[in-house]
């Protein structure tokens, strides 16, 4: 896999399918990157740590990883011998093609965004992105958006009906403290630019303050507020990063009105200037 074909916000075009060493992704474990594209990746060898929105995970061989638009992606470390291969949609893929669906976490509840498959069943996964990556690569190529639309579908079908099997599925969530918490993760992230304080997701929610944050604790071992936080911060490295805007615009980005005051939480979280970051 060539190094310029990693989007760090989206796909290049379309859609892209293809596989990476651990080697190459190591590479894009820097800093943060805001996911704009669909991205299925199985894990065919070795393994992997990364952050996905607010919470960290530990893959391993046999995997398979959805990403759904709109979240964050940190890479830690992927081990030497990791092989993963992946497909890709683009955001104006998933809007001309989806009808405005979003992937399947967007649409049904989901424990992690991970399901563990057997040996047998990988097996078949591996042929199948195998055979897809060489019908992608022939000249001219076998697929087009339009062909990829059916294996979209597939996908989604396959992802779910693999959850379902493994218990990593649920209508509803195993008790109401799982609810809060993946409520209340949802709204930071719909909301974290605009809403720093937890009182205004506890009203948002229809709880008390008190009960929200003991919720949070209790579940994530993290404070609400940290949760509040990390999104924040993760976002800001990202833009500091990836984009060429200045540290003012990514304040105001961020909600913080005075550019001063988002330094001075900037630098208490991480030890460093936004500017002093960009610069690393």
């Amino acid at each position: 896999m060539k190094n310029n074909n990693i989007p760090l916000l989206d796909c290049p075009v379309d859609f892209l399918i293809g596989d990476a060493s651990g080697k190459v992704l190591n590479e894009y474990g820097r800093f943060p990157c805001k996911i704009k594209c669909g991205v299925y990746a199985i894990v065919v060898k070795g393994t992997a740590k990364a952050t996905i929105n607010i919470t960290q995970y530990n893959f391993k061989e046999n995997d398979v990883v959805l990403l759904e638009p709109g979240g964050f992606l940190l890479i830690h470390e992927f081990s030497e011998d990791a092989l993963i291969y992946y497909i890709l949609f683009s955001s104006s893929f998933l809007e001309k093609n989806t009808y405005n669906n979003r992937m399947t976490l967007g649409s049904v509840r989901m424990k992690t965004p991970v399901v563990t498959v057997t040996d047998e069943q990988m097996e078949v996964i591996k042929k199948s992105v195998m055979l897809l990556i060489d019908a992608s690569n022939c000249q001219p190529s076998m697929l087009n958006s339009k062909s990829m639309v059916h294996i979209f579908n597939m996908l989604q079908q396959s992802y779910t009906a693999y959850a379902k099997r493994l218990n990593d599925y649920t209508d509803r969530p195993i008790d109401r403290k799982t609810e809060i918490y993946q409520d209340y993760s949802r709204l930071i992230l719909a909301h974290y630019t605009e809403w720093h304080h937890v009182s205004k997701y506890a009203e948002a929610m229809h709880i008390t303050l008190p009960h929200l944050c003991s919720t949070i604790k209790q579940v994530s071992g993290n404070t609400a507020g940290d949760l509040i936080t990390e999104a924040i911060l993760t976002d800001a490295k990202a833009q500091l990063k990836i984009t060429n805007m200045q540290v003012k615009e990514i304040a105001f980005s961020l909600g913080f009105e005075n550019v001063a005051f988002f330094n001075r939480f900037f630098k208490s979280h991480t030890g460093v200037t936004p500017k002093t970051y960009r610069n690393m």
